[in-house]
Parts: C-alpha cells; structure tokens; sequence
C-alpha cells in the first residue's frame, strides 16, 4: 500500500512484532488495560518513544523525514496537553475559525487566560491547535475522556468531517469500548505484547491480528 500507514515489525515497550495497514480515512480504535502500553504506542508512532521496525506514511519511511516534521505530518493528541503562554491565542499561529463554533467556542476564546480554562476546554482546545497543522495522521489519547455528552459529541463530529475532508488516518485510544466500535474499524485491544481484534459481541479479544 503506497498511500497510508503501513507498520512492519514496529514494536515499543511490551508490543513485539506488530505489522499493520491503515487506509487514508480509516479510524482504528485501540482500547487495553492501564499500564497495557497504549499511550506509550501512540508517542512511539510519533516519533517520541524508542522503537523498533519501520513506520511508512504514504510510501515515506519515517526514518527518512527529519523528527519536527514527522510530528506535524503524524500529530498526537496527549491525553493531558501543554501549555506555555498564559492566554490561548499565542498558542495558535492562526485562528481555527468555523472549528472554534463547532466545538462551542467563539473567538473571544483567543483571549482566555489559560489558568480560566477548565479541563474539557483544554481538551477541545488542544484538539484545534492539533488540528490547525493539518496532520496526515491523528493518534488521539483519550480525547473525549473529560468531557460531557454535548462537548464529546461535538468532537466526534468535528473529527469526522476531518477525516472526511483530509482523508486522514486516525488511531483513537480509549476505554470506552461503546465509543470505539461505534466509530473506529477496526477495535483493537492489547493483550500481553500483542495487538488482537474485539468481539464486539462479547466486548472480548479475540483471535490475533496476523
């Protein structure tokens, strides 16, 4: 597969051997116990964490794109993001413009001192300057983990016009295994050092992924 992500013996932490194939547009959902190494897959993918085997995105090793680069091209989204200035706007080198109103915020948000910002507005905040870089490849750590049904649904829609429009690749880490298999395809779930497929009948692992 020339356009996509493409995986070949990767592995990081305890995960040994994975090889995988992701369509652009497609959404893999990962979910797996605390402390199964999900977080630490996602930073690995991004270039952040020590690993082994080959990363390919649209026919480019990873090993062949200076490490900035990779990251704008294939953005993590942290489960608990950074911030070094004390309003929101300078951490911005544009406005998100229509994203702001889909995510219930106005431009007034530029503004905000980042010590006012509850945690879900964080969140959704750190999704838009994420996503103003217009990454290739999402790899998202529990980006709805903090936030009520009405913020969690707005994400999820602006998420999916941005895979639609972009054709972007997106890996979604969570716990919440009704999430995933109502929006990702496939479910995967670590298991020990491996990468296998969700029943979703029975919520389970099952047979592993070759």
């Amino acid at each position: 597969m020339n356009n996509g992500l493409r995986l070949e013996k990767f592995g990081c932490h305890n995960l040994r051997d994975i090889d995988l194939e992701l369509a652009p547009g497609q959404c893999l959902g990962l979910s797996g116990p605390s402390g199964s190494g999900k977080t630490l897959f996602l930073r690995a993918l991004a270039d952040l964490e020590p690993h082994r085997g080959r990363i390919w995105l649209d026919g480019t090793a990873a090993d062949q794109v200076p490490a900035p680069q990779w990251r704008r091209q294939v953005g993590l989204l942290p489960a608990e993001s950074a911030w070094w200035f004390d309003t929101v706007g300078p951490h911005f080198f544009e406005t998100p413009g229509r994203w702001l109103q889909q995510l219930g915020f106005d431009d007034q948000v530029m503004q905000w001192e980042i010590s006012r910002l509850s945690s879900g507005e964080r969140q959704r905040l750190s999704l838009l300057r994420l996503l103003i870089n217009r990454p290739r490849a999402l790899l998202l750590d529990e980006p709805t983990a903090n936030l009520d049904q009405t913020s969690m649904a707005r994400v999820e829609a602006l998420l999916a016009d941005y895979r639609q429009s972009s054709q972007a690749i997106t890996i979604w880490v969570s716990h919440d295994l009704n999430q995933l298999a109502r929006l990702c395809h496939p479910v995967l779930v670590i298991d020990g050092r491996r990468l296998v497929p969700l029943d979703r009948r029975s919520a389970k692992p099952s047979q592993e992924i070759q």
